[in-house]
């Protein structure tokens, strides 16, 4: 565990949901900012911009259900499950609303919060996407993720390793910022304590649900009146240029930022240069 992952948990909290134990940092001041990560890593993905957010912004940053230091319980990890838990989280932490910055499966996460529109408990002011599935047409998963929705997802769970962890990783990565040994190991660790890897193929089944409310998780980018913005790493082969040129075609007025030299993880790559747009961005809106 590097000293910086060891910092971030000693100011972890706790939060019971369903009798599951939800690990969480939440720190700062100001507007209410729900911090998504993406599969298969946890919370600590915002740690390197997390003292920029926090300036400006009431932060939390929990572990989904399944990764990271939360509960990896045995049962389906559906996408609504995770918003459940999350309209959870936000009031218990007395938020009544809040803007929100999501990358990856918390893409996905973010858009069925959306649709649930005035049935939400929480009122969404603003959400920035970073790299993510938004839409089944164009997200381009690895093998890795193949092979676990497959299956022999079982199974490919259970043999999974650190050396394959690392290679799926190194190929999402921009070239010119590649994963940083701390990175790799510190997720490797988080990934695998309390049997991680059983929960793999489950909490990646969030592939197929894309496909199953396609209508109603692309519907919403193209009807909400929250204010979205899409922050893209161009060089991620996953959902990448390809998929910020599908995002300008359907999107109505789109607010897409192209980082071109960024792969799947932007915020770990440059958390600078997101940091930078984050704040632009509610400059923006807020004017």
């Amino acid at each position: 565990m590097s000293a910086r992952l060891d910092l971030w948990e000693e100011k972890s909290e706790t939060f019971r949901f369903h009798e599951l134990t939800i690990s969480h940092v939440h720190e700062g001041s100001g507007q209410n900012l729900l911090c998504i990560h993406g599969f298969p890593t946890a919370g600590f993905d915002f740690d390197p911009m997390w003292s920029g957010l926090i300036e400006d912004f009431n932060c939390v940053a929990p572990d989904l259900i399944g990764l990271g230091n939360s509960s990896k319980p045995d049962q389906p990890l559906p996408v609504s499950l995770q918003a459940d838990m999350l309209e959870a989280l936000c009031m218990n932490l007395g938020w009544t609303k809040a803007h929100i910055l999501a990358h990856d499966v918390g893409d996905t996460i973010s858009q069925e919060l959306l649709a649930r529109g005035p049935k939400s408990k929480i009122k969404w002011k603003s959400c920035i996407f970073l790299n993510g599935g938004l839409f089944p047409e164009t997200h381009q998963p690895i093998l890795i993720q193949k092979l676990l929705i497959s299956p022999l997802g079982k199974w490919i769970a259970k043999l999974s390793s650190e050396k394959t962890f690392r290679a799926s990783m190194n190929r999402i990565f921009s070239p010119n910022y590649p994963p940083s040994e701390d990175f790799l190991s510190d997720n490797w660790g988080l990934l695998v304590q309390n049997q991680g890897r059983t929960a793999l193929p489950r909490l990646v089944r969030y592939m197929k649900e894309r496909k199953q409310n396609r209508e109603r998780w692309v519907g919403i980018l193209q009807t909400t009146s929250v204010s979205i913005t899409l922050i893209n790493g161009s060089l991620d082969p996953i959902s990448g240029s390809h998929a910020a040129a599908h995002y300008k075609d359907l999107v109505p007025n789109p607010r897409v930022v192209h980082l071109d030299d960024l792969g799947h993880y932007p915020h770990v790559e440059n958390p600078e240069i997101i940091l930078k747009e984050i704040k632009k961005f509610h400059i923006e809106i807020r004017s």
